[in-house]
């Protein structure tokens, strides 16, 4: 084994045992997908989860990238790869599996992509939707050899195609969207992280039940706003809203009105 492919083992081993992963589906694409391949070439900026402040690499070696860290896609803006750990986490509570359709909103690079296209397989699909031009390019060509993914320039909370059995968002919103909702297949699953202007905030999965939906927040995270989310008082006490609401006890409601859930 080589020490690159020794060090991918390591990096699903550690991710395995810190978050409990219980999908072997999901352990493999860890353990396979080049890290690298969907990022600029090195030395790179990388951080810890509890870290403020970037460290440079101490070279181009792309052991550096597998550990659980943070590495800067855009650091004047604090724009980073999603943390391995935690992102690996949201699959698993998801439940993705072979043969599922999946929608993500705001892929980035596509790395997450790649490990979304192991999992399902090639009966399965991707839908990466990113908003920023320049990332939905770099994405579009780090993801070619992925036939089972399609990356799309727009705005996943205009659009987001079919209906799918999972929607991972990987920014931060003051409330989940209505589109996101009706675009769930029975029983299909929502991922969406509720933030407030200071980034701070909750990760809701939504789960259709019937007629209806059940939310619970699942863990507090920091993420980078999605473009267009309201940056108004309101939108904070709606976001603060959600995540007390459903940190209580699972929230049911039918719908969405006004950024609330309704009966209606």
């Amino acid at each position: 084994m080589s020490d690159l492919s020794a060090a991918r083992a390591r990096y699903a081993k550690l991710i395995a045992r810190r978050e409990r992963i219980s999908s072997e589906r999901l352990l493999a694409a860890l353990a396979t997908v080049p890290r690298e391949n969907f990022l600029a070439r090195g030395p790179w900026r990388i951080k810890t989860e509890a870290a403020r402040s970037y460290r440079l690499t101490a070279d181009a070696d792309p052991v550096h990238l597998y550990d659980n860290v943070l590495v800067a896609i855009d650091a004047r803006r604090q724009l980073d790869t999603g943390l391995p750990s935690l992102w690996a986490h949201f699959i698993d509570l998801l439940a993705v599996g072979e043969k599922d359709r999946v929608v993500q909103i705001g892929c980035g690079l596509g790395y997450f992509s790649a490990i979304l296209s192991e999992i399902v397989g090639a009966k399965g699909r991707v839908r990466a939707i990113e908003c920023d031009a320049r990332l939905s390019s770099r994405a579009s060509a780090n993801l070619r050899a992925y036939r089972n993914v399609e990356v799309v320039h727009g705005d996943g909370c205009l659009d987001i195609g079919e209906p799918a059995d999972a929607i991972i968002v990987h920014a931060g919103f003051s409330h989940p969207h209505p589109l996101w909702l009706r675009s769930l297949r029975p029983r299909g699953r929502l991922l969406v992280p509720l933030t407030q202007r200071d980034r701070e905030g909750a990760a809701l999965k939504i789960t259709r039940r019937g007629k209806g939906f059940e939310a619970e927040a699942i863990q507090q995270i920091r993420i980078f706003p999605g473009r267009g989310r309201g940056v108004r008082a309101l939108d904070d006490r709606v976001a603060d809203w959600w995540q007390r609401a459903s940190s209580l006890a699972p929230l049911r409601f039918r719908d969405i009105a006004q950024g609330l859930p309704s009966d209606g």
